[in-house]
C-alpha cells in the first residue's frame, strides 16, 4: 500500500525494499539492496534513492519530548509527570521512555497491599500508548497527552 509522500520517512522506505528485495530472492531474482532502494524510491514518485533521502525524514517524530509534561494511566491508575529519558528502539516505531510521577502511583489494586511507583520505564509507540498489556488487554501505559 502507497503512503502519501508527506507520511514517508527513510525508515519506511529501507523498510519496503527488504521486504521488496526478499519477495524478489524467493522468486529467483537476485538483486541488491541498492537497486531494491532505487526501485522503490522511484515507486513512490523520487527520481532517485538520493533524492527520497534527502527530502524525507528518517523517522516520523514521536508526539513527545525529554522534559514534557505528561498525564496517562499507567497498569490502569491515572497519572500526571514528566518525562525525564527517552531512546529510540528498533527501526524507530517505539521508544522507550522514563516517567517521573508528579504523586506516586499505586500499580496494585488489592485493597490491603499497595506497591506505590515514583518513576517508570516503558515501552510505547509514536502516539504515547504501549504495545505491552495487562492481563485483560488493556496497555499498560498510555499518556493522554501534556498537562
Amino acid at each position: 500500500m502507497r503512503k502519501a509522500a508527506s507520511f514517508l520517512t527513510t525508515s519506511d522506505l529501507k523498510a519496503e525494499a527488504r521486504n521488496w528485495r526478499a519477495e524478489q530472492g524467493q522468486a529467483g531474482n537476485s538483486i541488491t539492496h541498492s537497486h531494491a532502494l532505487e526501485m522503490v524510491a522511484r515507486f513512490h514518485g523520487f527520481r532517485d534513492w538520493n533524492t527520497a533521502s534527502a527530502v524525507l525524514p528518517a523517522t516520523r517524530a514521536p508526539a513527545f519530548a525529554v522534559g514534557q509534561a505528561v498525564k496517562g494511566k499507567y497498569l490502569k491508575q491515572p497519572f500526571t509527570g514528566s518525562i525525564t529519558g527517552m531512546s529510540i528502539l528498533g527501526g524507530g516505531d517505539l521508544f522507550q521512555v522514563t516517567v517521573e510521577f508528579d504523586e506516586p502511583v499505586d500499580v496494585v489494586t488489592f485493597d490491603s497491599f499497595s506497591a506505590f511507583r515514583h518513576r517508570v520505564v516503558a515501552t510505547v509507540n509514536r502516539e504515547g500508548v504501549s504495545p505491552a498489556k495487562t492481563g485483560d488487554g488493556i496497555p499498560q501505559m498510555v499518556m493522554d497527552g501534556v498537562t
